[in-house]
């Protein structure tokens, strides 16, 4: 793994969802570089465990690096002079998929929280709800029904944290990330909307 704090950052986010017992989607995880415009970018989904495939509730998390972010990091690192922090544009998405019925968007706000706990000196704020719906390509098919409530924010780095990387302040502060969304998922999947199987539900029987 590289030695820079944006991967130091996506290491203590990592330990965070472990600590929440969170179950990490393996093949929906990318760490992306925009050749033209510089910008690094880190995907990943969670969920909570025995969910089956796909899971009913999830999260997607992207963490992006930008440009004018890695130019602050380099004048810090070789120069010395720490004047603007870096920051880590972070996006948050909550779904619960595999829906048997549309869902009415006020259902599902009325338990998510407006921002997130604090994170640094920030938080992440609520920005919107998307309601999807989806049909195979079959005659006939059952369509399919999901609906995402998406978080945003900006992450600022600490003149301590680009000093260490094992800083306590990256754990600290995603550590409560990590607890906020296992405790959203729950609460998520609780609301008891009606749910199509599973692909690995041989019975046929709904959740």
């Amino acid at each position: 793994m590289l030695d820079h704090v944006f991967t130091d950052a996506i290491g203590a986010l990592r330990d965070a969802f472990e600590g929440a017992f969170l179950e990490r989607q393996a093949f929906e995880e990318h760490f992306q570089v925009d050749v033209l415009l510089g910008d690094v970018t880190w995907e990943t989904s969670y969920g909570l465990p025995g969910e089956g495939q796909p899971p009913r509730v999830i999260s997607h998390i992207t963490f992006d690096w930008p440009s004018w972010s890695q130019t602050a990091y380099r004048k810090w690192y070789v120069d010395e002079v720490f004047e603007d922090a870096p920051a880590i544009e972070i996006e948050i998405v909550f779904r619960a998929q595999r829906l048997a019925n549309q869902p009415e968007p006020g259902i599902v706000t009325r338990v998510m929280d407006a921002t997130s706990p604090l994170i640094g000196d920030g938080r992440l704020e609520q920005a919107g709800v998307t309601v999807e719906i989806g049909y195979l390509s079959e005659p006939d098919a059952t369509p399919e029904f999901a609906v995402e409530i998406t978080y945003e924010g900006l992450y600022e780095l600490a003149e301590s944290s680009l000093a260490d990387g094992a800083s306590h302040l990256l754990d600290e502060h995603f550590g409560a990330l990590g607890g906020w969304i296992a405790a959203t998922l729950v609460r998520l999947g609780d609301l008891g909307l009606a749910y199509l199987p599973s692909d690995d539900d041989e019975d046929g029987s709904t959740d």
